[in-house]
């Protein structure tokens, strides 16, 4: 069984639950402890008795702990992979390069933790210096997502590590492995005990315990908007910091001139791509009328030649959806979905060699804004296509949404493609580029439902993770 990491100590669980492999559910990838109320105290306790040394550590300690931990994601990035691949079900080539993606970050990061700058200013009042720092927030927990199971977790911890925080990180309950296999490299990397603690478990008892604890002085939350919510309300109770990245319902405009091949294997890239899973996903897909019949029609012949399959078996471009919960939810969008447009392909339940949960990616066409399968994050391969007489339509029906993370345009016209990244309301703008797919290096996050609070990643990440100070300075 693999345990919780708390105090520098391997800590068994409470209780312990299997890790199933959705491309084959009759693999079991690992036992995993599950942490209760108590253990995930004291995991709280020892980050908070970690952390003055932590928040007073060289600079250089930080930076040498954090590329320990990069070097040997990069090192090890095929095995990890494939761990990832197995519990959480994208295909082997993405679990390599999310494997990669986290090995890049804490590399980042390591620098980062040399780049904190200050500013000396000189005051209004004579004889009195004035110096700005940041430092560290203090206690942080860490509430992260089941769709990348190593970069997102990555992204969470390394920042958090850079500034001196210490860490408290509970991963998804459907992907305790690759949290894990993390973890056991951050024990080796020397940072000190209590540092880093992980606790696996349910999010009702180790989120809802991290939300409630006085101890913990910040959360970064990334998942569903209702818990999302839950989150903001707990901490504004207790007046700790929270950031929050949650769902979308991104659009991907094609107006006339643009390139439809190229168009249509952003939008299938996109929409369908590591399952539709990812909040970035382009699942509405605008197209300006002129060009929309031929796009229809390139589309579905790309959709059904996609090769949904085992994550690991070569040429599997889709693998399945992560667990039968979240493919019931998919096929009842489906169903929502049949009733309110037209599905023009797939959308059904399919066999493999394997028993596991495999879906066949759903475009629907015919479809208008208002529509719930336009209006509702569905977070699986289910994409539809919203037909529009003109730019201003396209743009005005993209914003019309209570998201606002990622957006896209494909046109050849230099004006519409600059008016649209100016106007465009979401943090994230591509321009003949699919959706989904960012650099590591720069800021993550989005406007509206989607996120709350500082940006993720790159050097806005300082923002929520530390704590600016003002000291006045006399000579007295």
């Amino acid at each position: 069984m693999n345990k919780n990491f708390i105090g520098g100590d391997w800590v068994a669980g409470a209780s312990v639950s299997k890790n199933i492999n959705p491309s084959d559910v009759s693999d079991v990838v690992g036992e995993y402890a599950q942490a209760d109320r108590a253990q995930t105290e004291s995991a709280i306790a020892a980050a908070k008795a970690a952390l003055p040394a932590w928040s007073q550590s060289t600079p250089q300690q930080r930076a040498d702990a954090l590329d320990f931990i990069g070097s040997e994601l990069l090192a090890r990035k095929d095995e990890i992979g494939k761990l990832l691949a197995r519990e959480e079900g994208k295909p082997l080539s993405n679990g390599i390069a999310e494997t990669m993606r986290a090995g890049q970050i804490f590399k980042f990061f390591a620098q980062e933790a040399l780049r904190i700058e200050g500013t000396a200013l000189a005051s209004v009042r004579p004889g009195v210096d004035i110096n700005v720092t940041r430092e560290a927030v203090g206690v942080v927990g860490l509430i992260c997502p089941w769709n990348f199971p190593i970069a997102i977790p990555a992204w969470k911890i390394a920042p958090a590590l850079a500034f001196g925080n210490s860490v408290v990180f509970k991963p998804a309950d459907l992907v305790p492995g690759s949290a894990w296999a993390l973890v056991e490299i951050a024990s080796r990397s020397g940072l000190p005990k209590g540092v880093l603690n992980l606790v696996m478990g349910r999010g009702s008892i180790v989120g809802q315990t991290l939300l409630d604890s006085r101890d913990v002085n910040a959360i970064s939350f990334t998942g569903s908007v209702d818990t999302g919510a839950r989150v903001a309300q707990a901490c504004a109770a207790r007046g700790a910091k929270f950031q929050l990245e949650m769902g979308g319902k991104n659009p991907l405009v094609v107006l006339n001139d643009a390139n439809i091949d190229a168009a249509v294997a952003g939008a299938v890239d996109g929409a369908f791509f590591q399952t539709g899973q990812r909040c970035t996903a382009s699942s509405r897909l605008i197209v300006e009328s002129k060009i929309h019949d031929a796009f229809v029609e390139k589309m579905v012949t790309a959709v059904k030649a996609l090769k949904v399959d085992h994550a690991l078996k070569d040429g599997t471009q889709i693998g399945p959806v992560v667990d039968e919960k979240q493919l019931a939810q998919d096929e009842m969008y489906i169903d929502v979905g049949r009733k309110e447009a037209e599905l023009a392909c797939g959308g059904e339940r399919l066999n493999r060699e394997t028993k596991g949960h495999y879906l066949s990616p759903a475009l629907f066409i015919n479809s208008k804004n208002d529509m719930r399968i336009n209006r509702e994050e569905i977070f699986g391969p289910v994409a539809s296509v919203i037909k529009v007489a003109s730019y201003e339509e396209a743009l005005a029906v993209a914003n019309d949404t209570p998201f606002g993370l990622s957006s896209g345009i494909y046109t050849t016209s230099l004006k519409h493609a600059s008016d649209f990244r100016k106007k465009s309301a979401a943090g994230m703008v591509m321009v003949n580029l699919p959706t989904a797919g960012v650099d590591y290096h720069v800021p993550f996050g989005g406007r509206k439902g989607s996120s709350f609070g500082p940006r993720e990643q790159g050097r806005y990440a300082s923002e929520f993770y530390t704590a600016v100070k003002t000291a006045y300075i006399s000579a007295g």
